[in-house]
């Protein structure tokens, strides 16, 4: 998240924080002391100009509208409208049940809205199942067997996050 900020002659900052709430006429909470985040915030800025954080480790908790805030020696400034941030998923959707001869359909689901043109990359157990890259978003395992047991994955092709894993018990 990135702000710029030419503040006139004569004023000193003093505080540059970010803040995941716009509050009026009460003090906003410091994000770097907030225990959610205190370990994922880094603050990139020269406390001149620029006042760019960084938060890693995002999860869709993290979702939420951030403002910027300073306290000069002069005033005080919240930016309005403040920066959205949205995180996005990956999730994979399997049965609960699977019994061997069965036809097992996994599914790649995104809280993204994904192009038409968006290819999918599944993984068993961490490893890639290269003959499965395909522009469909589920895979299809057909008359299963105890072999096919492990922990599944999905990603989207040309992207680097990749899906938390479901574990699929072949019976």
């Amino acid at each position: 998240m990135r702000c710029t900020y030419t503040y006139p002659t004569g004023h000193q900052i003093m505080i540059a924080i970010w803040t995941n709430e716009s509050i009026k006429d009460v003090e906003p909470p410091d994000l770097s002391e907030d225990p959610e985040y205190s370990q994922r915030l880094q603050y990139l800025g020269d406390q001149q100009q620029n006042c760019t954080v960084r938060l890693s480790h995002v999860t869709l908790k993290d979702s939420h509208m951030y403002y910027f805030r300073f306290i000069t020696d002069k005033d005080k400034w919240i930016g309005q409208p403040g920066v959205t941030l949205n995180v996005t998923d990956l999730q994979v959707e399997s049965p609960e049940r699977v019994t061997e001869g069965d036809s097992v359909n996994l599914r790649c689901k995104s809280s993204c809205a994904l192009t038409d043109r968006a290819t999918f990359i599944w993984y068993r157990n961490s490893q890639p199942l290269t003959e499965r890259r395909d522009r469909n978003n589920e895979l299809l395992l057909q008359s299963v067997r105890r072999e096919d047991s492990g922990r599944y994955s999905c990603a989207v092709d040309g992207h680097t996050h990749i899906s938390p894993e479901v574990q699929l018990n072949v019976m």
